[in-house]
């Protein structure tokens, strides 16, 4: 048996069991933040646009962006468990390999969204994913990630905290990879704390404060600076118009 079998196979039983469906100050903790973060990088997407989201899970962000008026959107998960939970919310999605799904859909989405998703493949895999999400785009449809960040300042417990990643990218090798297979106009930013309210705000300003001193002690070590610094990241590029 092979680890992604065995791992899969339970993923929310034994492992993602606590967080898998969202309820009280935690939905409304993961809507505000994810909103937060996604919205501005759909903001310019119609409602009717088709998007497809890649390791959907227990379905949290596919009901997120239904609620935020988006009327086509999908998922697809190797998780039967996670499916099951994502299925009983009123959402849709279905059990499959992303890879053979997207072979399957040329030029199908406006968008792919892949949150926590890229760092479960190992290089070989990722050249063949990356390019079957090119593929299942329109001309000019986005791809939204969400990853851990090689570079952060503390990302070692996102990073090593589940057997099944494999693949830890950077901005910069995360742009490397997608431009081989064909991605343009990349943005990419961070995943930090949101100024919600007045526990929010002082963590904004903290973090601020925080990245000043990194970018310190990184300017003297090398004599250059960076922007993006928390454990995770969001990338946004697009499929060649």
């Amino acid at each position: 048996m092979s680890f992604r079998t065995a791992l899969y196979a339970r993923y929310v039983s034994a492992f993602k069991r606590d967080d898998a469906v969202l309820e009280g100050a935690a939905l409304a903790s993961f809507r505000s933040w994810w909103w937060y973060r996604l919205g501005p990088l759909l903001a310019d997407l119609p409602r009717d646009a088709r998007i497809l989201e890649l390791g959907c899970g227990a379905g949290n962000l596919l009901a997120l962006l239904r609620e935020h008026g988006f009327t086509r959107v999908e998922g697809v998960d190797v998780s039967a468990e996670q499916v099951a939970l994502a299925a009983a919310r009123g959402v849709s999605a279905r059990v499959a390999d992303a890879r053979e799904l997207l072979a399957s859909h040329a030029g199908d989405f406006a968008a792919i969204v892949a949150c926590d998703f890229i760092e479960h493949f190992d290089r070989d895999e990722l050249l063949e994913l990356t390019a079957a999400i090119q593929r299942a785009l329109v001309a000019g449809g986005r791809l939204i990630l969400h990853t851990p960040n090689g570079e952060g300042l503390m990302p070692g417990q996102v990073i090593f905290g589940d057997l099944t990643h494999l693949t830890v990218f950077t901005p910069g090798s995360l742009e490397q990879l997608l431009r081989l297979a064909g991605f343009t106009d990349f943005a990419f930013s961070e995943s930090g704390p949101a100024p919600f309210g007045l526990r929010g705000r002082l963590r904004v300003l903290a973090w601020k404060l925080v990245k000043l001193v990194a970018n310190l002690v990184r300017r003297v070590e090398t004599g250059e600076q960076q922007t993006l610094w928390t454990e995770t990241m969001f990338c946004r590029c697009r499929k060649d118009a």
